[in-house]
């Protein structure tokens, strides 16, 4: 196995080397950011300067506000030095060669003999950026492609050169998979690498079809959005987003580089991009680019006049009803076959990024899971290009390209022979089959950990219990999975009720342990606030009275279960969903993980626990059970439900008490389901026990609920908090505080337990209240009434 990295050097305090810096600093490396020193007394200032704007970045890029110390300011004339000490050094200064030759010479002069050494370039030759330097300095260099925004988006680009060792290029993948949390892809060191060249490539697409073909722009976006599993700012929001400066200057830099790129014209500039940049329309930064926000209408681009105008009606035939597929293989099989307007446009585009893609093999990737890959991780498609082929139909696809005239490379034609001799998809390896042109370039990647619970679920041996909204798993090793498959994983009466199943079924068998989780991006939004509203409405209170109660035992039965139960988090667990993670003993959290329980904003208290374990966790964090020491945590803990409040990332989630600081967080949340798994088999091997009741819980009382309530009171005063959001703090002060009694007192769960129902259920009768819930169903806003 290999060394990590502990500390690193990022030359360049730009947009990428500042978010670079914050991310290795998530990782939990030192990082020393450097940039060319100010005129200035204080040669530091333009380095200070980036890093506060940084610093004001939303979203965040550090992963609590103690991470960005971490970082260690500096200037390339008194601090350079530095690298001498660390383990890699990242370049990330301005894109011009032979800047970048000039530092890569200063960098060899003062770096050890191991360091590793890259560049963070995106348009030029990194072989050229090392020209000069010496061999072992050529075996430690290679470029290391992060995508904006580096904490947020998965795809890691390394682009070795020819002199570049196996063992830096192994070191780098198995570093940015375990370390980063990133999904790594070695591209060849060719202009754009792997995904922008396809994305470019794919916009310009779009880009022809609106001033060529007659299609409106939100008809485009329309059909290169989600409809197609492509992110919802499809193609012309996205260009908004990067900037229309930034796409000109990559294509007029693409276009002169790739001269035996048989489909070069595709990256000629269209006028009307130049002239948008000309006019100063450059997106979202200058406030209209393709689109244009004015009051609260989206007006968009005329191409012909300039002008911006409403949106025209869309000439797509019944595109809803496509829309609402839930099964993306069987929605763009079904456009394809459209015969109207938009399966014409899917049609034309979908052939020829397909055929684009191909032809670029080998030049800019070694096979096609390096392409899916980049374009999924890079650009958030749900599937990749050669996904697409192959739940299109190798044949229909192949044979239809030929009509069209679309050329095809020679490889591509004889996967077809050999796939119509064997029946098989060329584009999905199969047991015993593997294409060379599919092989896996990551052999020593920690994604070999993974649990695919796509293919565990396509094999019903593994499934030893459903129901319509869960399932039971089994994952190998006497370790199960109970699955939420719910509408946004919501804890709906049927995950409650099956839960129950699963225990009692676990509790009687041999089985060593469960882990609760999903391949969902988010784990759970909570209590299935619709179950809620209808029963509400219909002042069927006691159906929630008793599901209230049978969550609150199903949280209990978790927290004290006799084997070791493990959740596996990644993204939102909110409300009723937080509550789950905050029973469970051991959790295994993706990093970018979002906690809170966020009842107040429709209008509720938390009511399976999550006050009752606040309150704990304020007492546990305290120096003694002395009332003047629990306070500030308690009123702490009193700000964080009744904001609302939900953490920006699970080590943030640590800090507002949701999740216990003995979870194991993982920065690749694709390795969560096993790190979770091998929790259950350590627990269980050790001799699990389950964690002591907690009988005791001390409770502050009439005194520190008046004090409470008086910071409610100066919330509302001051116009943060409207008058019902000071009616439910209230009642949210009254449960933490233990109710009536007049001192502070040693109280049980159960106590706690029966004032979260006594409340709950009250706030749910209240009209605004509801009003709230039927607001959040419809818009997924809170309302503030």
């Amino acid at each position: 196995m290999f060394k990590p990295f502990r500390t690193a050097a990022v030359l360049g305090a730009g947009i990428m080397g500042t978010q670079i810096a914050a991310h290795l600093a998530n990782a939990g490396l030192t990082v020393h950011l450097l940039d060319i020193p100010a005129k200035t007394s204080n040669k530091n200032e333009i380095v200070e300067s980036a890093f506060k704007k940084a610093l004001k970045q939303s979203p965040p890029i550090f992963f609590t506000e103690k991470t960005a110390r971490r970082v260690i300011l500096g200037n390339f004339d008194e601090h350079f030095h530095r690298i001498a000490d660390v383990d890699w050094v990242i370049e990330a200064v301005v894109e011009n060669l032979a800047i970048k030759q000039q530092l890569m010479a200063r960098v060899e002069e003062v770096i050890r003999d191991d360091t590793v050494v890259s560049t963070n370039t995106s348009g030029l030759p990194i072989n050229a950026i090392a020209q000069g330097r010496s061999e072992s300095f050529h075996k430690r260099f290679l470029g290391t492609h992060f995508f904006n925004p580096p904490r947020y988006l998965k795809l890691l680009e390394l682009i070795p050169t020819k002199n570049t060792s196996t063992e830096v290029i192994n070191r780098m993948q198995w570093f940015g998979s375990l370390y980063l949390g990133k999904g790594v892809v070695v591209a060849k060191d060719t202009p754009n690498f792997i995904a922008n060249r396809i994305g470019m490539y794919v916009t310009m697409l779009g880009l022809r079809a609106l001033t060529e073909q007659g299609y409106t722009i939100e008809e485009i976006d329309t059909l290169t959005g989600t409809l197609v599993g492509r992110p919802k700012s499809a193609t012309f929001r996205t260009a908004d987003l990067v900037g229309l400066d930034t796409l000109l200057y990559v294509a007029e830099n693409l276009y002169p580089a790739i001269p035996q790129d048989e489909s070069r014209e595709i990256f000629r500039v269209p006028q009307l991009l130049r002239k948008l940049v000309e006019t100063g329309s450059l997106g979202v930064k200058t406030g209209q680019g393709f689109y244009k926000k004015q009051g609260k209408e989206i007006l968009s681009i005329n191409p012909g006049t300039l002008a911006y105008e409403p949106a025209k009606p869309m000439n797509l035939g019944d595109i809803e009803a496509l829309s609402q597929i839930h099964d993306l293989k069987k929605r763009l099989h079904i456009l394809y076959q459209h015969p109207g307007r938009a399966g014409d446009f899917f049609r034309q585009l979908t052939l020829n990024i397909l055929a684009y893609s191909a032809r670029r093999i080998p030049e800019i990737a070694d096979s096609p899971a390096d392409i899916d890959k980049a374009m999924r991780w890079g650009f958030g498609w749900e599937l990749g290009p050669f996904e697409i082929w192959d739940a299109l139909g190798f044949e229909t696809v192949l044979a239809d390209m030929k009509a069209a005239s679309i050329p095809v490379p020679e490889w591509v034609e004889e996967e077809g022979r050999g796939q119509k001799a064997e029946g098989r998809s060329r584009f999905a390896p199969t047991a015993g089959r593997q294409s060379v042109f599919y092989s896996e370039t990551m052999a020593l990647s920690s994604l070999e950990d993974e649990i695919n619970l796509t293919a565990l679920k396509a094999d019903p041996e593994r499934t030893l219990w459903q129901n319509s909204e869960a399932a039971l798993l089994d994952l190998g090793d006497g370790v199960v999975l109970y699955e939420f498959r719910s509408k946004g994983n919501t804890l709906s009466l049927q995950v409650v009720n099956g839960f129950n199943e699963v225990l009692d079924l676990l509790e009687n068998s041999e089985f060593r342990g469960l882990v609760i989780g999903n391949d969902s991006a988010n784990f759970s939004a909570g209590a299935n606030l619709a179950e809620m509203g209808m029963l509400a409405q219909t002042g069927n209170f006691q159906a929630i009275a008793n599901l209230i109660v049978k969550y609150q035992s199903l949280l209990q039965r978790i927290q004290y279960f006799p084997k070791p139960i493990v959740a596996a988090i990644v993204g939102r667990a909110l409300g009723g969903g937080c509550e789950l993670v905050m029973a469970c003993p051991h959790v295994v959290a993706a990093a970018e993980s979002y906690i809170g329980l966020v009842e107040l904003s429709v209008g509720l208290i938390p009511g399976a626990g999550g006050i009752m374990r606040m309150v704990t966790w304020a007492a546990e964090r305290a120096a003694s059970e002395s009332p003047q020491h629990i306070q500030p945590f308690l009123r702490q803990a009193f700000e964080t439900v009744g904001m609302a409040k939900v953490s920006n990332s699970a080590y943030e989630a640590q800090e507002l008490g949701f999740l216990s600081p003995k979870t194991k967080i993982v920065m690749n949340a694709d390795r969560r389901l096993d790190v979770a798994k091998q929790e259950v088999l350590c627990l269980e091997k050790t001799g699990y026990t389950p964690p002591p009741n907690r009988n005791t819980i001390m409770v502050l009382g009439r005194p520190a609920q008046a004090m409470l309530e008086q910071a409610a009171y100066i919330m509302q005063q001051g116009g943060f908090i409207s008058e019902y959001d000071r009616y439910l703090a209230e009642n949210l002060a009254y449960v933490m505080t233990g109710g009536e009694l007049t001192a502070p007192a040693l109280v049980d769960e159960d106590y706690l337990l029966q004032l979260e129902r006594e409340r709950f259920l009250p706030l749910l009768q209240q009209s605004k209240t509801q009003e709230r819930i039927m607001h959040m169903l419809k818009t997924k806003k809170p309302l503030r009434n």
